[in-house]
């Protein structure tokens, strides 16, 4: 069929119906054209030649469409071509084709009507089917209007609206995963910018959209990375929670615990608050003292830093001691400023949120909040003691590391005033009473307090047997509260305050009522007073005037420097004594030295009579009272040590100026039985007897002797045996009077040390007043006794008396010899006292004693002269009394002595001549002032003239009686 159809193409045949020659949806069959159907019809007919010509050809020619024909009869040519068979095969090809020709014309011309009817119902297939495409097409232009004016209108935004959904819930959804992933950076951003709650916050918030998106495999483990950065956030929460216990920060400590309340972690918090204050004190103490350890060691040996604190204490150098001390306190108020800012910080929130919740909103939460309100309100209460506890420990370990046995006294009073003022932040902190802290320094006070006190008997010695008992010279208004170690009396409102803080308290009464923790609340440090306390004062006590010269002045200054607490400031050449102000430089050496000479009188009127040692125990006093103002433990130890200043004292100008075995014999009565026995106590409790010898301490516990202080010796520079000085009046009255002065200034100071002094000890001080203190002034007689006995030649008079006869018959008018010899003895003796106070002020009363002493003496010398005359009659009586009557009318022009003394013991021996025999017994009973032999003389002298052999038997007999309980 193929083959007709290529062969029909090739022929070019068409239908009959040429109008219908192209249709498009069917083939174009090419039909034989009328000359060729009838070419082939006119051909000869012969069905079975015809039937042999088709055989005849080759089956290749029915293979296929593609078959070149022409290319196969090419090939089949053979190498050598003739014309006629050419020609031949020609004829049979033609021929062939002819066959085929004829052959399916003759098929077509069957088929024709079938043909013909096929291609009708063909072309009326092609034109239905062309109505069909053209109600297709319109069809499809109306579907399309439709699609475009509602499907894709309609459900095309219903569509883009789902997916817009989807897509939007996607594009948040990879948001927060992004944000998720991103988490990390923002924390850390967070952490540094120390802003805890947010991220704490953040992270909570992470958390929860972690387990919401847990679908999507990208942050299956975020989850748990961000418990992780929980963790890390709790831990550098913690950090930053124990950076509050040095410095605490209001707005950091709130974001804090605003973290730890969204962490419901409030308990948790305060109970590491608490161990972080722990820590903080312990690192706080370690790397001050490290450091200083490390400094002073100046190595970078690293041993020290494996130390324990305890161990480290003891490598502080006594040069270091204060300043690590101070800093060591100033850290450790750090701590403790920040702990109480701490409560501050809850107290005020606590109001906050009891205002909040009054209300009815968080009703529910604050059962909760009140119950962790409560917990930290307590937790806050006892950590105070414990923190206050622990601060003790390190400081007790920090003193006691130490042997400040051997500090400067100045040092240790910063020591004292250091530790006083750390007690008195104790006192404020937790109402502690420090019991740790008092414990321990008050071992050390003790133990350096013993030291420095031996230290001091022992230089009080030196400068005793040193003394030149000169006049220091003074203002006459002196006063030891112008000494510095006395400021601190005019400065303290109650002896329980520290130096420093009598500081603040005089400088800025308006801040005496506020605590320390409300001074330095926001800045400052109460422990930078000790630089400040130091400030320069002036102390203006001594007399720069009285002097003839600056070369004499001077030389006063030099004798003065001895003292070693002499400040630079008391050596200026002058200061005026009204205003206490120092001229200007311009001011001439001439107005000075005439200001000097018209004050003499004056300043030797009124100014005080006192010596370097006195002033040097004066100082020593008051330095002692300050140790014993800040540390009242030791009150009792420091006073004990003050009253032995003053019996060293009293006991050595005793010895140097008033020890005489003619007291006894003197019958005086000059050492009170109160005297004596002080003097007797201080000889046992306080002086070395045994130093001298040459077995010293052999037989003495060494405790014993250590506790006491060798005999002063006097300065060899110190002449009392002159009598052109009236036998060392001067200095005598230096010696007393400023012994007097010294007992004077501690009488001043007894109701302040009565103050320090502990209830159960107060009855030492009283006693001490009362028996050693008082007695000073008893030392004038036994000392100002033995000028007198030597200043008048008693002697010379009672030799003068025994060659006077008493036995005369005739009332004389004119007195004896001798007393005008002994009246010119004692214009002699006035002479030379006023030659002394040229020198030295004598005051009224030693005037008084040695006046009292040598008419004591003359008339006791003349009460001798009268019992040793041998006869007597009533005349020389008589005359007894006229000499006696003339002695004292001319010595009451000499003295102003009211009434004379031993007056009496004189006129009543005189007059005792006249007694009768029972009157003599009662005389001699009463009478005990006399001596056995004045009696006895007198018994002897009355023989004969009113009393006989047996009564003067009798008479002596009494005497006997009375001076046997004697023997």
């Amino acid at each position: 069929m193929q083959k007709i159809k290529s062969l029909m193409a090739r022929q070019g045949l068409k239908s009959p119906q040429e109008s219908m020659a192209d249709l498009s949806p069917v083939e174009n069959l090419r039909i034989p054209s009328k000359e060729e159907l009838r070419e082939l019809r006119e051909q000869p007919i012969d069905p079975q030649a015809e039937q042999e010509i088709i055989d005849s050809i080759e089956e290749v020619y029915f293979s296929n469409d593609s078959f070149d024909m022409v290319q196969h009869e090419l090939e089949k040519l053979p190498p050598e071509l003739n014309l006629q068979e050419l020609e031949e095969y020609r004829d049979k090809l033609k021929r062939q084709q002819a066959a085929v020709s004829k052959k399916v014309a003759d098929l077509i011309l069957e088929k024709q009507p079938a043909y013909v009817k096929e291609l009708e119902r063909v072309t009326a297939l092609q034109t239905n089917l062309q109505l069909a495409a053209v109600i297709c097409t319109n069809a499809r232009r109306q579907l399309s209007v439709a699609k475009e004016g509602f499907t894709e209108a309609s459900l095309g935004l219903l569509a883009n609206q789902r997916r817009r959904q989807l897509l939007t819930g996607l594009l948040k959804s990879l948001r927060t995963i992004k944000t998720l992933q991103r988490t990390d950076v923002r924390l850390s951003e967070m952490l540094e910018e120390e802003d805890y709650p947010g991220a704490i916050q953040l992270c909570l918030e992470c958390q929860k959209a972690a387990s919401t998106f847990k679908h999507y495999s990208c942050i299956s483990e975020l989850n748990s990375k961000l418990q992780d950065t929980l963790e890390q956030i709790e831990e550098q929460l913690d950090v930053a929670l124990s950076k509050t216990c040095k410095h605490f920060d209001v707005s950091h400590y709130t974001k804090v615990q605003l973290a730890y309340t969204l962490l419901g972690k409030t308990q948790t918090a305060m109970d590491q608050l608490h161990m972080h204050f722990t820590q903080a004190i312990h690192n706080t103490v370690f790397q001050v003292v490290l450091g200083y350890v490390e400094l002073c060691a100046g190595n970078a040996d690293t041993k020290f830093q494996k130390m324990q604190y305890k161990d480290l204490c003891t490598h502080i150098t006594p040069d270091s001691y204060i300043p690590c001390l101070t800093d060591l306190c100033k850290a450790l108020w750090e701590v403790m400023l920040s702990y109480h800012r701490t409560m501050q910080w809850h107290e005020e929130h606590d109001k906050q949120e009891t205002i909040s919740t009054a209300g009815e909103v968080a009703a529910a939460e604050s059962d909760e909040s009140v119950v962790d309100r409560s917990y930290v309100k307590k937790k806050l209460e006892h950590g105070l003691t414990r923190i206050w506890q622990d601060v003790q420990l390190k400081v007790k370990a920090y003193i006691l590391g130490t042997d400040m046995s051997h500090f400067k006294y100045d040092d240790f009073i910063v020591v004292l005033d250091v530790i006083s003022r750390l007690m008195q932040v104790g006192e404020e902190f937790c109402g502690s009473k420090s019991e740790v802290l008092q414990e321990s320094i008050k071992r050390q006070s003790v133990n350096y307090f013993k030291n420095y006190h031996r230290a001091r008997l022992e230089e009080l010695r030196m400068f005793l047997e040193n003394e030149t008992w000169e006049l220091c010279p003074v203002k006459s208004n002196f006063n030891i509260s112008q000494l510095h170690e006395f400021k601190f009396m005019g400065q303290c409102r109650s002896p329980s305050v520290s130096p420093s803080k009598q500081v603040v308290s005089s400088t800025s009464p308006a801040q005496e009522e506020l605590s320390l923790f409300q001074q330095y609340l926001q800045e400052g440090n109460p422990f930078e007073m000790q630089a400040e306390r130091k400030e320069e004062e002036t102390e203006d006590v001594l007399a720069s005037n009285g002097y003839e010269s600056d070369e004499l002045e001077k030389s006063v200054y030099q004798d003065y420097d001895s003292d070693s607490d002499v400040a630079e400031e008391l050596k200026q050449d002058y200061v005026d004594e009204q205003t206490g102000d120092v001229p200007l430089k311009s001011a001439s050496r001439e107005t000075i030295r005439s200001k000097k000479k018209s004050d003499c009188n004056l300043n030797k009127t009124n100014a005080p009579i006192l010596t370097n040692t006195t002033l040097n125990v004066i100082r020593l006093v008051g330095k002692y009272m300050q140790m014993m103002n800040i540390l009242k433990p030791i009150a009792f130890d420091v006073i004990h040590c003050v009253s032995q200043l003053f019996d060293y004292y009293l006991y050595a100008v005793y010895t140097f100026f008033g020890r005489n075995d003619m007291y006894e014999s003197s019958g005086l009565g000059l050492i009170s039985s109160r005297l004596r026995t002080t003097l007797n106590r201080i000889q046992e409790s306080l002086i070395d007897m045994e130093a001298v010898g040459e077995n010293a301490g052999v037989h003495s516990a060494a405790e014993d002797r250590k506790e006491k202080v060798p005999s002063p010796h006097l300065s060899q520079m110190v002449v009392l045996t002159n009598s052109g000085t009236l036998y060392g009046l001067a200095q005598r009255v230096v010696a007393t009077e400023s012994l007097v002065f010294l007992a004077e200034q501690f009488e001043s100071l007894q109701s302040h040390l009565d103050t320090m002094m502990p209830a159960a000890k107060k009855p030492f001080l009283q006693q001490f007043y009362s028996q050693t203190v008082s007695t000073a002034s008893e030392l004038r007689k036994p000392i100002y006794w033995i000028v007198a006995a030597k200043a008048i030649d008693y002697e010379q008079m009672l030799l003068l008396m025994a060659g006077v006869k008493w036995d005369i018959r005739e009332i004389m008018s004119q007195h004896n010899v001798y007393v005008d010899v002994l009246l010119k003895e004692f214009e002699q003796f006035n002479k030379r006292l006023e030659e002394v106070s040229r020198h030295v002020r004598i005051p009224l009363p030693v005037s008084n004693v040695l006046w009292e002493h040598c008419i004591r003496l003359a008339n006791r010398t003349l009460v001798e002269g009268y019992a040793n005359v041998k006869k007597c009659s009533n005349e020389g009586r008589a005359l007894m009394q006229l000499d006696f009557q003339q002695f004292l009318m001319k010595l009451e022009k000499l003295t102003d002595l009211r009434p004379i003394p031993d007056k009496e013991f004189v006129e009543t021996y005189i007059k005792a001549y006249y007694l009768t025999e029972n009157d003599m017994e009662q005389f001699i009973k009463n009478h005990r002032e006399y001596s056995m032999k004045q009696l006895a003389n007198l018994v002897n002298v009355c023989l004969g003239s009113h009393i006989n052999k047996k009564a003067r038997q009798k008479l002596l007999a009494a005497i006997d009686d009375i001076d046997r309980p004697k023997r």
